[in-house]
């Protein structure tokens, strides 16, 4: 498959490209420093901001699905510079036509119990609170979305540098935890899932989440 992958040189987007070129697919990788990304034979990287649409727009074209790990956690304001990028990118995938958008969410917008979401309890970090309200913030935006179809897989509530084991749980609104009440998933698993996704829809319009 023809694929774009914004951020592919982050914590999770760079497991996400590894894992869709060791699959054969063709990647176009979209980054803001190119030079973070080694070259592969079906790799072709282009630096371009994200909120930039027409220029986005243009890049998409032509793609099968568009995968999206952009975050803000480098910018000041990262909910706002986050909840800014990602309209853009949605505005993007839809004046390029594309028609898939799979996005990589966050861990704060589960239920721990009905109701209850993981950023409102109070052993959520603060320091984690703008990065999860704009991942939330972006979930609701696609739930409200009629055009294109969608994907959100938000990982466990502890995410890691981790080997490829391609053996996990899946969930859908609520957190998945394990015997001892833990949630984790490596970034290669993570990666597993999504391009699981990517293959085989089984998902549209709906988020989904695993964990071990």
């Amino acid at each position: 498959m023809n694929l774009i992958l914004i951020g592919a040189s982050g914590f999770i987007g760079s497991a996400l490209l590894q894992e869709a070129l060791e699959r054969g697919h063709n990647v176009t990788a979209i980054v803001t420093k190119p030079e973070k990304v080694q070259p592969h034979a079906n790799l072709k990287v282009v630096a371009c901001d994200v909120n930039n649409t027409s220029a986005l727009a243009q890049t998409m074209a032509g793609h099968e699905a568009v995968l999206s790990a952009f975050s803000g956690h480098a910018q000041k304001d990262v909910q706002g510079y986050f909840e800014k990028g990602f309209n853009s990118i949605m505005a993007a995938v839809k004046q390029a036509g594309v028609k898939r958008l799979l996005v990589v969410g966050g861990a704060g917008s589960l239920e721990v119990a009905p109701g209850k979401l993981l950023l409102e309890t109070d052993s959520f970090p603060a320091e984690y609170q703008p990065t999860a309200q704009g991942a939330y913030t972006a979930l609701r935006l696609l739930r409200k979305e009629q055009e294109l179809d969608w994907t959100m897989l938000s990982p466990a509530a502890e995410i890691f540098p981790g080997e490829r084991t391609g053996s996990f749980r899946l969930g859908t609104e609520q957190l998945v935890q394990d015997d001892q009440g833990r949630s984790r998933i490596s970034t290669a698993d993570y990666a597993v899932a999504m391009l699981n996704e990517v293959e085989h829809p089984a998902h549209s319009r709906r988020r989904f989440t695993l964990a071990y």
